[in-house]
């Protein structure tokens, strides 16, 4: 039961990788290894924050918000590090526009 909110909430984290593998891809970035190792951050991150909310919550909080906390934790740390991956790729498209101007 510890994992039930990262089963549930696996599809929609599936979806919101292939996202930000396509516009990484999309942008002509020649940096796949790192947009894999923004994933893999990503899973490993939601993973940790799934287990941290479930435990903190553990005996002070009734079955189902234990599960709720950890589907938003899990949520809150893979689009969080998605969300550095998409402001490293901004950067890098904004400085390769202004180094051919």
């Amino acid at each position: 039961m510890r994992f039930l909110a990262l089963l549930l909430l696996g599809p929609w984290l599936l979806v919101l990788g292939w996202l930000y593998w396509w516009h990484a891809r999309r942008g002509g970035s020649e940096h796949a290894r790192f947009d894999i190792l923004v994933l893999v951050a990503a899973a490993l991150a939601a993973i940790a924050c799934a287990e941290a909310a479930y435990a903190i919550t553990y005996g002070i909080a009734g079955p189902i918000w234990k599960q709720v906390a950890a589907a938003l934790a899990a949520y809150a740390g893979f689009s969080g590090v998605l969300c550095v991956g998409l402001l490293r790729h901004a950067w890098l498209r904004r400085r390769r526009a202004g180094a051919r101007a």
